[in-house]
């Protein structure tokens, strides 16, 4: 296969992410929407039945208590039985067309590779295109060691408005990368600093949830049946926010420190103070705020979180506002 039926290959693998990753997300808001809620009505309908057959037992006696018992309880659990497997359907469907998606990004990054001859990240389409990568397989990860589906929405969301962006706006041919990234270091530094990024983009969507559920309990408690209540508490999505930028920042430490070392190759120097690399130590100083404060002040809650946010939003920043506002050695856009 030539190179260029490897990159038309790869282009008609992008237009199938983006349709799997649009109708999971579709599943995903469905299961959030409406799956829980269905069960959460079956289990009410059986304990109200359950009272109703309470009452039978005083005026018909033991014997149609008996009968009316099961009656209600069977019919109960049928019905539950049928939510829940309506909810689950919700999520499998979600599940399956996201596992499928994932497999055809991870074609769309490899075919592009291969159409090159090069590492699939060597200028800003491809590398919003890894980004998005990432951030699907730090959320396919998350949510099967933690649970955590509630998150399939939103980082689905993300991850088919970047690859919108990527496609509409920054897309590029397939061609030789430039002069300063024809280094084997492509394959360390930037590989780096693209998981890293996935998984803050990850912590970041925990962190805007936890923002959201904290301020509906601080106001009275969250509404029974309404999209927050079938979400973790405030308290567990704070944690879990935590924990994958726990994963992400000694990552991110490590491309910070390699690019000083291939700065050094490729222009003498470890540090000149260019925008990126402004930005990335700046982004690095307010996630270690963030992780420093929550081990030795005990910062939790809203504070902890308005920091990682101010971390996530300077992360962004120096991705989109850098490579496009400023003039450096690192501005490949």
């Amino acid at each position: 296969m030539s190179n260029a039926d490897l990159a038309n290959l790869s282009d008609k693998l992008m237009l199938t992410t983006v349709v799997l990753y649009i109708v999971a997300l579709v599943g995903y808001a469905a299961d959030l929407g409406f799956g829980r809620r269905r069960a959460v009505a079956a289990g009410e309908q059986a304990a109200t039945e359950k009272e109703q057959a309470k009452v039978l037992v005083g005026a018909a006696g033991a014997a149609s208590t008996a009968a009316g018992t099961a009656a209600a309880a069977d019919a109960a659990d049928a019905d539950e039985s049928g939510s829940e497997r309506a909810r689950i359907d919700w999520a499998s469907l979600a599940v399956l067309l996201n596992v499928l998606g994932w497999g055809a990004h991870l074609g769309v990054l490899v075919t592009r590779g291969l159409a090159a001859n090069r590492w699939p990240w060597g200028n800003m389409y491809e590398f919003l295109t890894a980004i998005a990568f990432a951030a699907v397989t730090a959320f396919v990860v998350v949510m099967f060691r933690y649970k955590a589906r509630f998150l399939g929405a939103f980082v689905m969301a993300a991850a088919v408005i970047a690859l919108g962006v990527a496609n509409i706006w920054l897309y590029d041919s397939v061609g030789p990368v430039s002069p300063a990234l024809n280094s084997y270091w492509i394959a360390i530094h930037v590989t780096a600093a693209i998981i890293a990024t996935g998984s803050f983009t990850v912590a970041g969507a925990a962190t805007i949830l936890y923002l959201v559920r904290d301020r509906a309990e601080s106001r009275g408690g969250v509404a029974a049946g309404g999209v927050l209540s079938r979400m973790p508490s405030a308290d567990t999505l704070d944690r879990l926010s935590m924990r994958v930028t726990m994963f992400a920042f000694p990552i991110w430490t490590a491309a910070i420190i390699m690019g000083a070392i291939w700065a050094d190759q490729a222009w003498g120097r470890y540090w000149g103070w260019d925008p990126k690399e402004i930005w990335s130590f700046i982004t690095w100083i307010i996630y270690a705020a963030y992780l420093h404060a929550r081990a030795t002040a005990g910062w939790k809650g809203r504070k902890a979180a308005i920091l990682s946010l101010i971390a996530f939003a300077a992360l962004l920043f120096n991705f989109f506002g850098v490579n496009y506002m400023f003039s450096g050695l690192h501005s490949y856009a």
